[in-house]
């Protein structure tokens, strides 16, 4: 099962997720620019770098999608890549439809025979409970996760997610009504692989959410880059663990990587970031394992 797999990475290397993001702009010449190519070789060398660094890697899939059907080769041989090195890979690709639409998503990537390969992937509730079950049904069948956005990390997101709901933020009606579907995808580590995004910019929320659902993991984004610290990172996290924290810019683009004269320099530079963060959760997380 998916939240296994994820508990055992979560265990053996630390809470870090690293983001693999190819914003426009910013893939160093090195390995081609902002091309096609350019986001191949400078994703799978980011691949090369967390492997045995961290358990889990989380490709965005729009940052591929831009460039086409060329991008999203690219993505599936990050893809096959990360497999190969024995890494959790989630696909950030925030779907969200009804009936066959839905399942099509479904079978792109979750599916034992997905053209892009993954262990979970990330959903969008807004349209209801039925968007979300093809993804649920798909996963329970191949031992996947589905990752469902409840609290998220963004300025906006109190536009609607923190609305009043018959007397809760509807991100909690949310989390309350994916309790089915939690328990379904639940395995023998007790943690279900109905994963819930609560961002670290909001860490009295994501306690919130804890208490609603005490077996979901938890994927937070919001730590680095986008100002939240270690310690808001884990504020739901229960003895030490149960989900993971994403950090993308922050372990991708550090201060160095873009002057680095060869991609073995590069290479360091990247290794260094990305075992500094881990350190950094690790470090706030040993109150909570007391």
């Amino acid at each position: 099962m998916f939240a296994d797999r994820f508990i055992e990475a979560t265990r053996n290397y630390g809470p870090l997720c690293v983001g693999i993001d190819p914003h426009a702009g910013r893939i160093p010449d090195l390995f081609g620019g902002d091309t096609p190519e350019g986001l191949e070789k400078w994703g799978i060398s980011v691949v090369k770098a967390a492997a045995g660094r961290t358990g889990i890697v989380k490709p965005q899939v729009a940052l591929f999608e831009r460039h086409g059907w060329q991008g999203m080769r690219a993505l599936g041989r990050v893809l096959e890549a990360a497999k190969a090195e024995g890494l959790i890979v989630l696909a950030d690709a925030k779907r969200g439809d009804i009936g066959s639409t839905a399942e099509g998503y479904a079978a792109a990537y979750l599916s034992e025979d997905a053209a892009f390969p993954c262990d979970a992937l990330t959903v969008n509730p807004f349209m209801g409970l039925d968007t979300i079950e093809p993804h649920v049904r798909t996963a329970e069948a191949a031992g996947k996760g589905v990752i469902v956005l409840a609290r998220t990390s963004n300025p906006g997101s109190a536009d609607y997610q923190a609305r009043d709901l018959e007397g809760a933020p509807l991100f909690a009606r949310v989390v309350e009504s994916l309790a089915p579907m939690i328990d379904r995808l639940k395995g023998d580590s007790g943690w279900s692989g109905l994963t819930l995004v609560t961002g670290a910019t909001g860490p009295d929320e994501a306690r919130h959410l804890r208490t609603l659902a005490p077996e979901a993991l938890f994927l937070v984004p919001g730590y680095g880059a986008q100002g939240a610290g270690a310690s808001d990172a884990v504020a739901s996290f229960v003895n030490g663990e149960g989900g993971c924290v994403n950090a993308s810019r922050s372990v991708t683009f550090p201060k160095g990587s873009e002057s680095a004269a060869s991609i073995d320099d590069w290479a360091v530079c990247i290794a260094d970031a990305i075992d500094a963060a881990q350190s950094d959760l690790k470090a706030a997380l040993q109150p909570l394992s007391l």
